[in-house]
């Protein structure tokens, strides 16, 4: 199911790139993905799985799908899902080289024109780049050096009819777009594009096509059905090229790690796709259609993620770098005031100590003269010839015990005595021979 059209492999004769800057010396560390990339020819359809890494890309797999056009689109795009998933790579979208024979290349000079405006400048100068009158076109661009864009046009028929294949094959489409687009991009992956050549390849139906750049045209793509001889010195005259800068397109291209046979646009594509980052290349699938299932879509998000998750670790980290050096610092405060601290919690201590010390000495003051005013109450309270034989005097009762004549009325008259309240017996009344025992307890009355 392979087919060999060039070899991508390395070639002693490649021109020389063109020097690189201090800003591009390191963007070949940034080339990692998979891509596949697809051909679409008069009677065969070359698809190629491209992995590329820091070190190179490397042809993973290809398939030749021949006679796609008289086949059932479901036929062949079951095999190619097949065939994807033996690989392992059945989340890829692919993007897909339109026929050179479909597609209008132009170039366009933008001279001053802002890149937030170069999309409006292109709509305006569209009806001027096609034949086609008044049928409707799709067109795709992309820089092409400073000040210049390359333009791709077709039948907006033609592509709907491309694109209802692919959906009728079941196939995601990234992107659709043209050889010299696609090119342009791959040949920037790793680093700084050659400077002034001419490359050319010949198509299943014997076409030859020629990409060149050069100072008098930073980007040129044409299609001859002429020899090979006759083609390259007018691309030559148009590029302003001498005769040996001419190269095949495939030695042009990065080097495969593996020498693998490969269709050079399929390869073109897929690495386009990978580098699409660094340098886009013209897209003309409209936005609402195209089908991104690529892996690489999810490093933005992962990246973003991470460095959420960095700056939240980092936030943290200084909150409690930040909550100890407070606690450090309010630490040292405390122990410098401590003493006085301490020294006043004594004081307050001392100063309690002396108020309870005067509060007793007022209770012991003011108490031998309670204790007076109670036995002067109850001198009073039981007159003879009631007599007692104890009395008890506390803090907060009386207890007294005596005989009197009639021991009841007692309660009585202590109760209604300013000194005493809640009188009672301690136990009952004793008869004796003229008298009754007693033994009362009554409660004293705060003094006011």
């Amino acid at each position: 199911m392979t087919v060999v059209e060039e070899q991508i492999s390395v070639d002693p004769a490649v021109p020389k790139p063109a020097p690189v800057s201090a800003s591009e010396r390191w963007t070949h560390f940034l080339a990692f993905g998979t891509a596949v990339g697809i051909e679409i020819g008069e009677r065969d359809m070359q698809v190629a799985v491209i992995r590329a890494r820091p070190s190179g890309a490397t042809v993973a797999a290809t398939l030749r799908i021949a006679d796609f056009r008289t086949r059932p689109a479901k036929e062949w795009g079951s095999d190619y899902h097949h065939w994807l998933k033996q690989l392992g790579e059945k989340h890829l979208s692919a993007t897909v080289v339109l026929p050179r024979r479909e597609a209008i290349v132009r170039q366009a000079a933008m001279p001053g024109v802002a890149k937030k405006d170069m999309a409006a400048a292109v709509s305006y100068q569209i009806d001027s780049l096609h034949p086609y009158g008044d049928e409707e076109v799709a067109y795709g661009w992309s820089a092409a050096g400073p000040g210049s864009v390359v333009i791709g046009l077709i039948r907006e028929a033609a592509l709907e009819k491309y694109i209802q294949l692919f959906q009728d094959a079941g196939i995601p489409v990234a992107g659709f777009t043209f050889s010299a687009a696609a090119v342009y991009s791959a040949l920037r992956l790793y680093r700084a594009a050659p400077k002034d050549f001419a490359a050319w390849r010949e198509d299943e139906s014997g076409a030859i096509e020629v990409y060149g750049e050069s100072a008098a045209r930073p980007i040129f793509s044409a299609e001859f059905h002429l020899p090979v001889a006759r083609a390259l010195p007018l691309a030559r005259a148009e590029l302003r090229l001498p005769v040996e800068n001419a190269r095949m397109l495939a030695s042009v291209l990065p080097q495969s790690k593996n020498v693998a046979p490969v269709s050079t646009l399929a390869y073109a594509a897929a690495l386009a796709s990978i580098g699409s980052w660094r340098t886009p290349y013209a897209n003309l699938l409209p936005a609402d259609k195209r089908t991104i299932h690529s892996r690489a879509r999810w490093i933005p998000t992962i990246v973003l993620g991470l460095a959420c998750l960095a700056a939240a670790s980092a936030l943290f980290a200084y909150q409690q770098i930040r909550q100890q050096r407070y606690l450090n610092e309010l630490s040292a405060q405390i122990a410098k005031v401590q003493p006085l601290a301490l020294r006043a919690d004594s004081l307050d201590r001392r100063t309690a100590e002396h108020r309870q010390r005067i509060r007793l000495l007022d209770l012991y003051r003011r108490r031998p003269q309670g204790d007076i005013d109670v036995l002067a109450e109850l001198s009073r309270v039981v007159a003879p010839p009631a007599w007692t034989q104890s009395i008890d005097i506390n803090e907060d009762n009386v207890t007294i015990a005596g005989e009197a004549e009639q021991a009841a009325p007692l309660l009585k008259m202590l109760d209604s005595s300013p000194l005493f309240q809640n009188s009672e017996f301690q136990m009952g009344l004793m008869k004796t021979q003229q008298t009754e025992a007693f033994r009362i307890r009554a409660q004293r009355r705060p003094r006011k």
